[in-house]
């Protein structure tokens, strides 16, 4: 249960972050730090929640900070829904 916790804080942290980056030019030091500055954050809820560092949560953890972090891209660079036309 901690992990999917955790896994969803990561998640919803990287949001933001994603947005962000999508705003940024790739590979510029902003860019670099839209993705970078949200592991302190993933390491401080690891500890804080007595998860600790554990080898199996590293897969989950990190789909979660990708997942957020390609959400927010969307977001930022996603299509509005389209209209129902009656």
């Amino acid at each position: 249960m901690k992990v999917a916790i955790v896994a969803l804080l990561v998640f919803l942290v990287n949001i933001p972050f994603g947005i962000w980056r999508a705003k940024q030019v790739s590979k510029s030091p902003k860019w670099f730090l839209a993705i970078h500055l949200p592991i302190p954050i993933v390491i401080f809820l690891r500890i804080y929640s007595g998860m600790g560092f554990q080898l199996y949560t590293y897969p989950i953890l990190v789909t979660a900070f990708f997942l957020g972090q390609f959400l927010g891209g969307k977001i930022k660079n996603g299509k509005p829904a389209k209209a129902i036309n009656k």
